[in-house]
């Protein structure tokens, strides 16, 4: 596997150049150059010194996983190549090691990035500083809080599809380990003519799009909202859906992020109310009426929409509409009411849609506060991250842009004050004389906007106050006339105007040569918006209005604190909160980035030159280099420097066991560097060119590849020598081991030689002890056989008579036990199997045996049945004897019996225990059930047949209905005399009862079964065992039967049957019981 190219220095294999004051030349051309190859190459972030340029990608990059962040953890600031985490890193630490505020201040314009760059920063410092529960809680809630903040307070405009409008500074605070403590949010300037009104191509807040694509519909229900974005005058439709935005899936991370940093859940209703409240503001629309008096008043056309505004609100629905259509002026102890035209209800409509949105705004900014604030007093070290609006310069610039860039041209001047500032802290620090260094200041500019006597913001403030008529042509007027001769101020009627050689200057505009570049404003709404002017009669009614939330918004509106006293302007309210805001920053250490925008397409990787180099000029990048590197360009502690270039020189290669700075020293002598060119600090050693510099590198890396060719070639020859030897080790082994395996080998060979020579001398003497032992066997043997046959040869000499005489008995007596002999080994391996209906035995060999053969047949016959049985258990010996009787009793006698051989006799068919029916059957008989089975009753009178069900119990006959279980009859074994049946295939059999018994009061019973066979067999053997008598089984196709007094004939013919194979019963007359079987 490939192993990870680690860099120890940004230097090391650069693309470009990773930090711009080593940018050689430093022209606006090789700026842009540099940073378009970094882009192209992924890399998205360079430094000016200790500053972060940010070009913003559009895209996903695989740069912020969590081992990115553990590999900038702790890490010195140029150690690794240039990146968020490296500033984010190096503020956590001078933070929680050295106890300095810090501040990270991110400017660039709309789209550039900031957003996403506050986002990382915190995302950092949350992950390296400590762990626990408290402190993972408050971590998580600081986090939490950008989702709300930007749902609120971000839209999408033509640049930025998550712009945000408003600007954000957020005071992090921690304890003395460097844990998170909680933070504090302030916002600046919220652009809230953006409620009521959007350009082309953007969209209102996103909150009001999450809202109506993610709630539920009993939420919009009890909001009074529907879906459809049409629906609502606020919402501009070209631009309501945002491609790769799922503003549904926004809406619940707004409500879980909102539960998270501590909301409760009335709470977050009533901020949707609010909201909800403000969507139908703009659906109120208002008609022209005349009065008596002939001055025209306004009526709102549809009061439907302010009822449901009412009823969200909690307000009375007279007042809002009265202060939609008066409004009452107070001076002293004087009121006046005057009505109001349409256009003037037009403007309380929407004045008071935007102040409630900017109110509702800046409390849920209080109540975050309030859930991440520090809960200890102790003392704490604080981090700020300022997100706010870049410089913009648009087609159309308003009062809005206006406030926006005054706001960066402060950030501006801050910038390089403490740029400046931190130059000259370390050159003091490290003992290095102080060149004054030339910039342009911006202090012109911003005295230009903020004096307090002639700056244009107090001439707007005072014309705003001015009695009489106040447009904002008399405004722009008053500038023309202070104004005139500023050399940043240009307007059409200003001594300073080219308007004879510029004829892009309209009367109603004023242009400002701001830092970041010329700016042309619209002087139109300047005054309105600056007054920010909400009727008091609106404010009032807000006050009336049930709603808690609401009511708490407008504090003025209560009668009982009327302040006659008219409220500061916006611009005079930024100005305070800019200024709050300097004097914080300059409090900390400041770290900066900078956001560049790329193109205005929103598209990866596409770098426009033009629009990169507009920002370049407005944000001053240049002239931060210019002033970064107008003393020395490059510095660095002696340590990291010697390490990096010791192996320029013998003396310090490749060790130097003095100190740091003597080894620089040495090795800035040895290389013949210009004095003029460097000097040494008391840690550092600064570089004046980065020509300098660069040389260095040339001569590191050509001394690499020196260092590296050496290391080659003994490397090579330590292999070499080291395989060498390894290979004679291995000879001499191998050596050892042949010549081992050699002797071994022959020692073997000589072995099997002299066994084989043994083997065949000890085959030749046991040959040879063989052939005299026969030799000495025989001779024994011709011995023994001589003296047999002469033996022999004297005993029939002595018994030759008497031989003679029984000779004939002898020779057949012993010829017929031969044949008998044979006979049964022969039968032996001739036997049959043990099967006792295998019919198969040998023949007889002889006639004489054929008595012998048939007992012999007869005597395995019943052994192998006797074989048989032993294997039989009791139930099945229960069962054949059943069987056998089923044998002597029915076989050749009745035509039915065949057919059961085959089946089991399994007496309980019915299942009576198990079967919840007949519950009541089964308590009611005791004994055991022989017989349960389902049978045809014959009735006496038709020969119909009933089912029932028929029960042979130890001593009973029993007969049940089949339906109920209830028992008909009861009849004693010892009551049964006979059976009768047919001998054909039939069913039918009659029981006779004994006359005169109490069963048989009403005569004999006649059924018809599918088990005949098992249920006869099953009565004639338990009748045998309970009464020691055979029961009478009569077999005839024709018998009597008692039915009450009367005896009928039951007689059984063959005949076809119009049902099938069934037979059937007809009573033929009082007499004669008919059955006809097929």
């Amino acid at each position: 596997m490939a192993k990870m190219e680690v860099k120890t220095s940004l230097l090391d294999n650069m693309i470009g150049v990773g930090d711009m004051v080593l940018l050689e030349p430093l022209t606006e051309e090789t700026f842009i150059n540099n940073l378009k190859k970094r882009f192209d190459h992924n890399e998205i972030y360079t430094y000016i010194g200790s500053v972060v340029i940010s070009v913003n990608p559009y895209r996903s990059l695989p740069i912020y996983s969590p081992e990115k962040v553990e590999d900038y953890r702790n890490r010195n600031f140029y150690e690794l190549s240039p990146h968020i985490f490296a500033l984010s890193d190096e503020a956590y630490r001078s933070l929680r090691d050295q106890d300095k505020d810090q501040c990270i201040l991110i400017t660039g314009e709309s789209g550039a990035g900031k957003t996403e760059a506050s986002k990382l920063v915190m995302s950092y410092v949350a992950a390296v500083c400590g762990k626990g529960a408290e402190v993972n809680q408050v971590k998580e809630q600081l986090l939490q809080s950008n989702p709300v903040l930007e749902a609120f307070g971000n839209a999408k405009t033509v640049r930025n599809d998550n712009s945000s409008r408003f600007g954000k500074y957020m005071d992090i605070e921690f304890d003395f380990k460097g844990d998170p403590l909680g933070g504090v949010i302030s916002n600046y300037l919220l652009e809230k003519s953006r409620v009521v009104k959007q350009p082309r191509g953007e969209r209102n807040f996103h909150v009001f799009y999450q809202l109506l694509s993610g709630a539920s519909e009993e939420l919009l229900e009890k909001l009074k909202l529907e879906r459809d974005f049409s629906r609502y005058n606020y919402l501009s439709l070209d631009s309501a859906r945002v491609n790769g935005v799922d503003d549904a899936a926004n809406f619940r991370t707004v409500r879980n992020a909102m539960q998270i940093v501590g909301f409760m859940d009335h709470e977050a209703e009533a901020v949707l109310e609010v909201v909800a409240a403000v969507l139908k503001l703009g659906n109120i629309e208002f008609k022209p009426e005349s009065r008596v008096n002939g001055l025209d008043e306004s009526k709102i056309k549809d009061k439907n929409e302010l009822k449901e505004i009412c009823e969200l609100t909690a307000i009375d629905q007279s007042v809002l509409e009265r202060a939609f259509s008066f409004r009452t002026v107070e001076a002293k102890q004087e009121k006046v009411s005057t009505t109001l035209n349409v256009a003037q209800a037009y403007y309380a409509r929407d004045a008071l849609a935007k102040n409630l949105y900017s109110r509702l705004f800046s409390w849920l900014v209080n109540r975050i506060n309030e859930s991440i604030k520090a809960q200890t007093k102790v003392r704490k070290k604080v981090m700020g991250v300022l997100d706010i609006y870049g410089f913009e310069i648009f087609e159309d610039n308003s009062f809005e842009q206006f406030i926006i860039n005054y706001c960066n041209e402060k950030l501006q001047q801050i910038f390089i004050e403490l740029t400046l500032k931190e130059e000259q802290e370390e050159y003091i620090r490290e003992d290095i004389e102080w060149t004054h260094i030339d910039y342009f200041n911006n202090a012109i500019i911003c005295d230009l906007i903020e004096n307090n006597t002639n700056g244009i913001l107090a001439m707007l403030d005072e014309e705003c106050l001015r009695p009489g008529t106040v447009t904002d042509d008399t405004f722009l007027e008053k500038l023309n006339q202070v104004c005139a001769t500023h050399q940043h101020f240009e307007s059409r009627m200003s001594r300073c105007s080219r308007f004879l050689n510029d004829t892009t200057l309209p009367h109603s505009c004023f242009r400002i040569q701001h830092y970041a570049g010329k700016v042309l404003y619209q002087v139109e709404g300047f005054v309105d918006k600056n007054n920010d002017l909400l009727y008091r009669d609106l404010s009032q009614a807000m006050w009336k209005a049930g709603h808690t939330l609401i009511k708490s918004l407008f504090p003025e509106g209560n009668p009982a604190k009327i302040n006659l006293k008219r409220p500061p302007t916006a611009g005079s309210q930024f100005k305070a909160s800019v200024a709050t805001l300097m004097r914080n920053l300059q409090t900390k250490n400041p770290n900066y980035i900078r956001c560049i925008k790329p193109n205005d397409k929103k598209a990866a990787h596409i770098f426009s030159e033009a629009l990169v180099c507009h920002q370049i000029r407005y944000l001053g990048l240049l002239e931060n280099v210019r002033v970064r590197r107008a003393g020395y360009a490059f510095r660095q502690a002696y340590e990291p420097c010697l390490e990096r270039y010791k192996m320029l020189c013998k003396q310090t290669w490749p060790h130097w066991r003095g100190p740091a700075r003597a080894g620089v020293e040495v090795l800035f002598n040895e290389l013949e560097i210009p004095v003029e060119e460097y000097s040494f600090g008391r840690s550092k050693i600064f570089i004046r060119n980065p020509r300098t510099l660069f040389k260095l590198e040339d001569l590191r890396k050509q001394r690499l590849e020196d260092l590296a060719t050496l290391i080659q070639k003994i490397y090579r020859g330590w292999k070499c020598r080291t395989h060498f030897l390894l290979m004679r080790r291995s000879q001499i082994v191998v050596a050892a081991w042949f010549r081992r395996f050699a002797q071994r080998k022959r020692y073997q060979q000589t072995k099997r030689s002299a066994l084989v020579i043994q083997s065949y001398i000890r085959g030749w003497k046991a040959r040879k002890l063989l052939r005299e032992l026969k030799h000495q066997k025989r001779c024994e043997e011709a011995a023994t056989t001589i003296a047999a046959y002469w033996h022999g040869t004297q005993v029939r000499r002595e018994y030759r008579k008497f031989f003679r005489a029984n000779a004939g008995k002898k020779i057949y007596e012993f010829t017929i036990q031969r044949i008998v002999q044979k006979y049964f080994l022969e039968m032996k391996s001739k036997m049959p199997s043990l099967s006792p209906i295998d019919k198969n035995w040998p023949p007889r060999p002889y006639l004489f045996l054929d008595s012998t053969h048939k007992e012999l047949r007869r005597i395995f016959h019943l052994w192998r049945c006797k074989k048989y049985r032993d294997q039989f258990t009791d139930q099945q010996k229960l069962i054949y004897e059943e069987k056998l009787e089923a044998s002597e009793l029915f076989k050749d006698k009745k035509a039915l019996y065949p057919s059961s051989v085959g089946q089991p006799f399994q007496g309980a068919y019915l299942e009576i225990n198990k079967n919840p029916k007949y519950k009541k059957l089964k308590d009611a008989i005791e004994e055991k059930i022989i017989i349960a089975e389902v049978v045809n009753k014959i009735n006496r009178a038709n020969g119909k047949s009933t089912s029932r069900i028929f029960l042979l119990t130890n001593n009973n006959l029993l007969l049940a209905d089949q339906k109920s279980g209830q028992i008909k009859s009861e009849v004693p074994l010892v009551d049964v005399t006979k059976v009768s049946m047919s001998s054909q295939n039939d069913g039918f059999f009659a029981i006779h009862l004994k006359e005169g018994s109490e069963a048989a009061s009403k005569g004999d019973f006649l059924f018809s079964s599918d088990h005949l066979i098992e249920m006869a067999t099953k009565l004639y053997r338990t009748t045998l065992s309970q009464t020691r008598q055979k029961l009478n089984i009569e077999i005839s196709d024709e018998f009597l039967v008692q039915f009450r007094q009367d005896k009928v004939c039951v007689k059984f013919i063959q005949g076809t049957q119009k049902n099938g194979s069934v037979p059937t019963c007809k009573r033929k007359n009082n007499r004669l019981l008919e059955v006809a079987v097929p």
